[in-house]
């Protein structure tokens, strides 16, 4: 009797960590989205300029150092993968690594509107690859008039325990990155 009750306690010890566990790795998918104007710019050149790995940069300054694994398709439909390191915002000395996937497409010639976009899946490991988290980004331009109108639609998965701290590294790095293209385009049309 008292081995019985010794192992019902070890399985709900062990059934409790489990579910532990379980609620502090998983993660959910949460939405987020950035818009902006950039003035007196046409969708293509602002797209072209987001769609080149080697200016993310510039434009993303979490990110240390990248380097392209595969790189397929034609001015259309263009298809790369590139591996990256990144640093965290709010804890600049965590270093992870991501994967990305990309799609850079535009409209046939003759479709009206004409709309660009950067469609991209990506997977930012921790811990040496122990833990993995996925996001989704739709990033699409078009043309407002003279100026571009940028829309990033995001899914992002995040552990419920992190929520905070993932809300505020995708927002510190997505307006940092509305903000710089913004900047650069600034600079670019004073120069004209």
């Amino acid at each position: 009797m008292h081995l019985r009750r010794w192992n019902i306690k070890k399985l709900s010890i062990a059934g409790i960590a489990c579910l532990v566990v379980y609620f502090i790795f998983s993660s959910h998918f949460h939405k987020y989205n950035i818009d902006a104007v950039i003035s007196d710019t046409h969708p293509e050149e602002v797209w072209e300029y987001v769609a080149d790995f080697s200016k993310m940069r510039l434009l993303n300054p979490t990110i240390l150092n990248f380097h392209v694994v595969s790189d397929s398709g034609h001015a259309h439909d263009w298809r790369y993968t590139v591996i990256y390191t990144e640093r965290l915002s709010h804890w600049p000395y965590w270093l992870n690594t991501g994967k990305g996937d990309y799609i850079v497409k535009k409209s046939m010639p003759g479709v009206v509107p004409q709309l660009f976009t950067i469609d991209s899946e990506h997977e930012t490991c921790f811990f040496g690859g122990f833990y993995c988290l996925r996001s989704i980004s739709e990033f699409k331009f078009s043309s407002l008039g003279k100026d571009t109108y940028c829309i990033d639609n995001i899914q992002y998965q995040c552990p419920p325990f992190l929520s905070v701290p993932c809300r505020r590294e995708l927002e510190y790095q997505r307006k940092a990155i509305i903000h710089n293209l913004t900047a650069i385009f600034n600079k670019k049309q004073q120069k004209i």
